[in-house]
């Protein structure tokens, strides 16, 4: 799904080179294909592509940068592209598998039930201490 999305970077903090260096993180990024600087005094990147993850994206530009804060992520549609229609399986195909859930998030842990066995050890006494 290709998606739109804009980060408000500050890039007036002393960096001569913050602008480049917003540019060469977001367009290293998986799926990038293209990034601008937008906004009043260019503080905004707007990043398009292909399932982009905005919020790796937005910790990069933050390790990396400085200031960085995730302003939106929106779907990008194109007038040329037809919707793709969806086909559905059979009657006979496949079907789709339920796991059931457990209550207040508590995992149930099964446990056969294993016998005990205990054993007495003949000429073990308790009461003597070898160390006194």
């Amino acid at each position: 799904m290709k998606q739109k999305v804009v980060i408000r970077v500050t890039l007036n903090n002393g960096k001569k080179n913050a602008r480049s260096k917003a540019m060469q993180v977001a367009v290293g990024l998986q799926g990038v294909e293209s990034v601008s600087l937008q906004g009043e005094d260019s503080s905004q990147i707007v990043v398009v592509g292909d399932d982009i993850d905005s919020v790796n994206l937005t910790s990069l530009l933050r390790k990396k940068v400085g200031f960085a804060e995730l302003t939106s992520v929106s779907p990008v549609s194109t007038e040329g592209e037809k919707p793709k229609q969806e086909t559905k399986p059979s009657e006979s195909g496949i079907q789709s598998m339920i796991w059931p859930t457990y209550q207040a998030g508590v995992p149930y842990y099964y446990q056969p039930s294993v016998p005990y066995y205990a054993y007495d050890v003949t000429g073990y006494n308790q009461n003597t201490c070898t160390i006194m």
